[in-house]
């Protein structure tokens, strides 16, 4: 996993403060393979209740997280009970390793 102990902090504490204590976090994409290089932070919020406004909860996500990495590009989907769920939620459980 390419990311130092210090950001998996900081995207933990912004999940926390923006979703809630109980949602959970994974690190999907190449951020996940130690052998390759660059590539944007792709991350799966999941929440267990009711999230009204999910593109916002993802917007605000990603620009917290991407603030505190000096401006890496963040991408963050969201997965909650009232959402449609998505192939892509399925790959990035899978492969995905939770922070």
């Amino acid at each position: 996993m390419r990311l130092s102990p210090e950001q998996c902090t900081a995207i933990r504490t912004s999940v926390s403060q923006l979703a809630g204590e109980t949602a959970r976090v994974w690190l999907f994409g190449s951020r996940v393979n130690d052998d390759a290089r660059g590539g944007d932070v792709d991350l799966l919020v999941e929440v267990d209740g009711f999230v009204e406004e999910p593109a916002q909860l993802s917007a605000r996500l990603a620009a917290r997280v991407s603030r505190s990495m000096y401006g890496r590009k963040v991408d963050v989907l969201i997965k909650a009970p009232n959402l449609l769920h998505l192939p892509i939620h399925t790959a990035a459980l899978a492969q995905g390793v939770r922070l």
